[in-house]
């Protein structure tokens, strides 16, 4: 089994339409990092940096039906890239943190 755990923080705003195809590619992608023992455990937290379109909904939405893997956090106001990664920073557990953008122009 892979020795590491993984935390995956992923600042998003006004991203209501890509918040949960996101989250279940990510989710299917670190389930087989875990099913091919590179990883052992993963966390992926999504920071709604103050959206204004929705985004929260979907992201409450989503926390009611996803698994204990996923963690919210939600920014009063829009602080800024900076701020919301270091907010998911903060919030982190794993051993190692990637960062990624919540647009899905990434694979």
């Amino acid at each position: 089994m892979g020795k590491y755990t993984l935390s995956v923080v992923v600042p998003v705003f006004n991203e209501k339409e890509n918040v949960v195809p996101l989250f279940n590619e990510l989710q299917k992608t670190l389930k087989n990092l875990i099913k091919d023992k590179i990883i052992k455990k993963f966390e992926v937290i999504i920071v709604d940096d103050g959206s204004r379109d929705g985004t929260q909904t979907e992201l409450e939405n989503l926390k009611k039906t996803a698994d204990s893997s996923l963690k919210i956090i939600l920014l009063r106001r829009n602080f800024g890239q900076t701020a919301a990664l270091r907010a998911g920073f903060d919030n982190s557990s794993g051993d190692l943190i990637v960062t990624m953008d919540g647009d899905m122009q990434n694979d």
